[in-house]
């Protein structure tokens, strides 16, 4: 029993003692460098505010149909009057027959280029080309996943391939491709007939851009409402969001102007003007900054104010948002991001013979093969605990995004040797 006893406290010392050396060589190691470096990298500091608000569109419901519905149109594609938006089958057969006759449409469309084009080398080659352009374009969504356009970038890999065999002809005369084509059309019309009673096409009842979202607000904010709004009302659209509309297959929105209804704080509103530009940084599927019009400021309720902006751009790429929380950005700063502590206040050389002191300078040092090097920088902005700089002077020795600076040393001076230190 003491035997183990003693096992024991021998192992808790030995890993003490491990432990004990580790810190002693961690706080040697770091009192022996005389010198500690950070990397300099590009930053923009923004003077923002942040604004949670709802967009705001003109929307027309498409209402829902009974049957299988198939939508023929991508998320925020545009749609004229009169073209197709949907298509509703009454059964699973219904709908196996219309992809049998789109496939045979297709079909009929080649085979009569192909009867023009038959046995022309330049008509082959160039299909090569669009061969491989079709399948760049379908492999490069895969990546991205973007799967708005698959069936139409599957349809067009397949039209060029079959495009393709029939000009080369595999091995048909001018007269069996005639005699498929006569097939083909027969066969088509036969379908045409049959499905004319079981599928039902929807178009657009006027131009537009097409979405499938339906969440419920299209008739409880719009751009005739969203001027009434305060800040409470809006604050209660955004807490109570009414659901997904299931009377509905879709809508078109059929106006160019769109608008995001935001709550501010007081300060913030108080910095913006009726009329003028201010930019909101989006994220989601827009994802970018977007100069907008700041359309109405409404009266505050306490310390909140209700602010409209409005823009006429990007609008396809706006379909699928609605509750977002924006930047608002009053000014932006960029350039290279540096600790205070990495700067310094040196002293320019005088000229010769000069009366006149030598002005200051401001100044990094740079660590570079294991010497200083001084290179000069202007203050663009100052954050907290950081400043935002941009170089001064042209040459090698400027400021670059990556390089290494001292952010804490003793002594240091222009081509000082800190390897040997």
């Amino acid at each position: 029993m003491k035997q183990g006893k003693s096992l024991i406290t021998f192992t808790i010392l030995a890993f003490a003692a491990v432990i004990s050396l580790y810190f002693g060589y961690y706080v040697y190691n770091a009192l022996d460098t005389p010198y500690r470096t950070t990397r300099v990298y590009a930053y923009t500091a923004n003077d923002s505010v942040t604004a949670e608000g709802l967009v705001v569109r003109k929307a027309l419901l498409l209402p829902a149909q009974s049957g299988i519905l198939e939508i023929t149109r991508a998320e925020g594609e545009k749609v004229g009057k009169g073209q197709q938006v949907a298509l509703v089958y009454r059964d699973s057969q219904a709908q196996t027959n219309q992809a049998h006759i789109e496939e045979l449409e297709m079909n009929i469309q080649l085979l009569e280029e192909a009867i023009v084009q038959s046995g022309s080398l330049e008509s082959a080659a160039r299909l090569d080309e669009d061969i491989l352009q079709a399948v760049v374009e379908l492999r490069a969504s895969y990546a991205l996943g973007d799967y708005t356009q698959l069936r139409a970038q599957s349809i067009n890999v397949k039209s060029s391939l079959l495009k393709r065999g029939y000009t080369y002809n595999d091995g048909l005369t001018s007269a069996d491709l005639n005699a498929r084509l006569k097939a083909l059309r027969e066969e088509l019309g036969v379908l045409t007939r049959q499905s004319a009673s079981a599928t039902t096409r929807i178009n657009a009842p006027e131009p537009g851009v097409f979405s499938s979202l339906v969440d419920g607000y299209e008739s409880r904010l719009t751009p005739e409402s969203v001027y009434q709004l305060t800040p409470s009302a809006l604050q209660e659209l955004i807490d109570n969001p009414a659901g997904e509309d299931s009377g509905a297959m879709g809508k078109l929105i059929t106006d160019h102007t769109w608008y995001f209804a935001a709550n501010l704080p007081k300060s913030a509103a108080r910095r913006l003007e009726e009329g003028d530009s201010a930019t909101l940084r989006f994220s989601g599927e827009l994802n970018r900054d977007v100069e907008m019009l700041v359309d109405r400021i409404a009266p505050s309720q306490g310390d909140t104010t209700l602010v409209v902006f409005s823009s006429n751009r990007y609008l396809t790429l706006t379909t699928l948002l609605r509750h977002q929380t924006v930047e608002l950005i009053f000014d932006s700063w960029s350039g290279l991001r540096i600790p205070k502590q990495a700067l310094h206040l040196e002293q320019a050389a005088q000229e010769p013979e000069s009366s006149t002191a030598a002005a200051a300078r401001t100044v990094v040092y740079a660590l570079v093969n294991g010497r200083t090097e001084s290179r000069e920088v202007s203050i663009v902005h100052e954050g907290s605990d950081y400043y935002v700089v941009r170089p001064v002077g042209t040459g090698r020795k400027v400021l670059r995004d990556g390089d290494a600076i001292i952010v804490e040393g003793t002594g240091l001076q222009d081509g000082l040797l800190l390897e040997n230190r």
